[in-house]
């Protein structure tokens, strides 16, 4: 195909199979010629709001079509897409849409702001025109996601690449792991990079896209098995819903078609992992590491994993290093904060700084190594690491411990302050009733370090991740302080 923007690789798909399926939500199937005619409907109503080539068009908009075509659409105008979530409380959105400054909003009816809007679920469908320019136009960015970081302060992260791409390129399939022309399920949030990128660039290589309203892990394998997807995109909470399962029902399932599960996001429990690897084979689970500016990323396949257990892979696209607190380079096997590098500028931010040192090297804080083989190894974030007594205690390996009891859905581990150690270890646990803090001690006790074993545990009735597998740990530790203060404030949730 080489080199078109993002909105003709779709126009290309539509014009060579227009009644093959091109997006599935939930139950409801669109043809090609269905999106594509969407895509370019909503273009015009872009255009006669006068949004103009460069701006930002946010996507107030859960998992559906008009995510998907409202995306295409800002495309063919030239504009960016700046995906939200529709599950952000007023005042969070409210934010963040006053730091990105988008020219239209494309919401439903039930959302009320004092924005440009164009309510598209007031919208019916109808036949146009398709201009020359919608397939041609190339927008200054492809994308403008948003992240609330460590700190909880909106910012939004736009690309520098355009909208365009040799779609069906073998360096887009080394690095995405995406068929070409065949069925894809991508239950994540949309409005989240990695769920984003791998069902727009999944459009582009003409495939049957699969989405979910919501993440549902029943769901989840029945769209496997009824379209013969031969990819799914997951993130280490949906894997743990999906092995939680039942065995009888999850093993119901035929995903024999299945040829690559791709996880990332967040740290998978080496036991998790281990546990999918036995189920699907080694070949088929992939996991990558990286970031949403799109410095660099680590892959590696579940072959690689076994022989460096607990690794995320080797740079496959920009460069990493570890540095000291000394800003020096460390020697392999080292733990020290993670620095990425891209050939060219990747991104620019609204609404905040980047942590950038000489020769355009920039860390998000995560901490981590990389031994003598390229192998990178995630330790934690720094700012949620906890100092306890001198100790470092990295709360992803507290959450993987606890959560391998049968009787905890998920946890989350917070540091909070204390007078004699500095921070103690604080657990925030999903669990089956009955399960008792003396019962989870004496679990974690058997399986990490003394002093890593929570010192007080709480309990939440409601997901403490969202379908991302992000969690908000900053707002979960600022709840446990007033709910230790007695503040009165409501229950983790």
């Amino acid at each position: 195909m080489g080199l078109t923007t993002m909105q003709g690789a779709v126009a290309a798909a539509a014009a060579a199979t227009p009644d093959g399926p091109a997006l599935t939500v939930d139950e409801e199937t669109f043809s090609w010629r269905e999106l594509w005619n969407r895509s370019a409907q909503l273009a015009h109503e872009l255009e006669r709001h006068g949004v103009e080539p460069g701006a930002l068009v946010s996507l107030l908009l859960g998992n559906s079509r008009d995510f998907v075509t409202g995306t295409l659409a800002t495309m063919m105008v030239g504009a960016t897409p700046q995906p939200l979530s529709v599950r952000l409380p007023g005042p969070e959105r409210d934010a963040v849409l006053a730091v990105a400054r988008p020219a239209l909003v494309l919401a439903e009816s039930a959302v009320e702001l004092d924005l440009p809007t164009l309510r598209v679920d007031a919208l019916a469908s109808a036949e146009v025109d398709v201009p020359e320019r919608f397939l041609t136009t190339r927008s200054p960015s492809w994308k403008a996601p948003t992240s609330g970081g460590s700190t909880g302060r909106p910012k939004v992260i736009v690309a520098t690449r355009p909208g365009e791409l040799d779609a069906e390129s073998a360096e887009v399939g080394r690095t995405t792991r995406l068929p070409i022309g065949e069925a894809v399920v991508v239950p994540g949030p949309l409005h989240h990079n990695a769920p984003f990128t791998f069902a727009l660039i999944g459009l582009m290589r003409r495939n049957h896209v699969i989405v979910s309203s919501r993440f549902d892990a029943a769901r989840t394998l029945a769209q496997v098995e009824r379209h013969g997807a031969s990819y799914l995109y997951v993130v280490p909470t949906m894997m743990n819903r999906i092995w939680r399962l039942p065995a009888v029902e999850r093993d119901a399932f035929d995903l024999r078609s299945l040829r690559v599960v791709l996880h990332t996001a967040a740290a998978c429990p080496a036991w998790l992992k281990e546990a999918w690897l036995d189920w699907l084979g080694d070949e088929v689970v992939w996991e990558l590491y990286g970031s949403t500016e799109g410095h660099a990323n680590t892959m590696i396949n579940g072959t690689e994993w076994r022989t460096h257990r607990g690794s995320v892979g080797r740079v496959v696209v920009g460069e990493m290093r570890i540095l000291g607190e000394d800003g020096r380079e460390l020697p392999p096997g080292e733990v020290g904060e993670i620095y990425m590098r891209s050939a060219a500028p990747a991104y620019r931010y609204l609404g905040a700084e980047a942590r950038r040192i000489d020769d355009g090297w920039e860390t998000l804080g995560d901490l981590g190594s990389i031994d003598a083989d390229g192998y990178v190894y995630i330790a934690e974030r720094r700012v949620d690491m906890i100092v306890r007594g001198g100790s470092n205690v990295y709360p992803a390996e507290v959450e993987a411990a606890i959560e391998q009891h049968p009787g905890v859905h998920e946890a989350v581990v917070v540091g909070l302050p204390d007078d004699d150690l500095g921070q103690v270890v604080h657990a925030v646990v999903r669990a089956e009733p009955g399960v008792s803090d003396e019962e989870l001690t004496a679990f974690a006790a058997a399986r990490i370090s003394r002093y890593k074993v929570p010192a007080t545990w709480e309990r939440a009735d409601e997901r403490l991740r969202d379908d991302a597998g992000k969690v908000r740990r900053s707002a979960i530790r600022e709840r446990c302080l007033a709910r230790r203060a007695g503040s009165g404030a409501e229950a983790v949730r």
